[in-house]
């Protein structure tokens, strides 16, 4: 498949993450706290199933494994949230199989061949391994958050949420390095500046 055509799928991802970011960040601002609207968690259901297709034809194990997970963590902090109710029924069904039923279909084509994402040819294992690493350390964070906020009954973003983004961040921009993949360079380098900036706000004001 064409490479333009792939990096324009990872780059609309990381464009909706970074989107995301920003309507977080000026949020918080504007609260003088923490805070998670609900376009926050839209966006990053759209930009993680993105993301997850971008991972696969990239061969890239890492990025699949916290796409999938992350993007039902995503469903659930609308649910607490009480937007995903005002989602059409239809929409709802649509958007809680839609990565499962993806994977279903590319199997019975014969397109999805497990093997090639852990093929040597196109990443040695000790890259895979700072890649799942750095992947499941930047997808525990939404784990602990999703915990936190069933926990207290509302979606929020604790404090451990962006330490282990700062340091997820850190790992999948030297993973990116290796990997000579510029989209998830652009992504994490801008990701770490907001990141750093909620902590600064969850210390000044809480």
């Amino acid at each position: 498949m064409n490479d333009y055509f792939i990096y324009s799928i990872g780059f609309l991802a990381q464009l909706l993450f970074s989107f995301r970011q920003l309507v977080q960040w000026i949020s918080s601002e504007k609260e003088k706290k923490v805070v998670a609207p609900p376009l926050y968690w839209i966006t990053s259901l759209i930009a993680s199933f993105l993301l997850f297709i971008y991972g696969y034809l990239r061969t890239d194990f890492a990025i699949m494994l916290g796409q999938f997970i992350t993007y039902y963590i995503y469903i659930r902090n609308l649910q607490l949230q009480n937007q995903w109710k005002k989602i059409q029924k239809g929409v709802q069904i649509l958007l809680i199989n839609f990565p499962l039923i993806t994977l279903f279909t590319l199997m019975l084509k014969g397109e999805f061949d497990c093997t090639l994402l852990f093929d040597k040819e196109f990443i040695p294992n000790w890259l895979l391994v700072l890649g799942v690493v750095s992947q499941l350390t930047f997808t525990v964070r939404f784990i602990f958050q999703w915990m936190i906020s069933e926990k207290n009954n509302f979606s929020q973003l604790p404090k451990v949420f962006w330490i282990l983004s700062i340091v997820g961040a850190v790992l999948i921009l030297i993973y990116s390095i290796f990997r000579k993949d510029p989209v998830l360079f652009i992504g994490q380098a801008f990701g770490i500046l907001i990141y750093s900036r909620n902590l600064m706000i969850l210390t000044k004001y809480n």
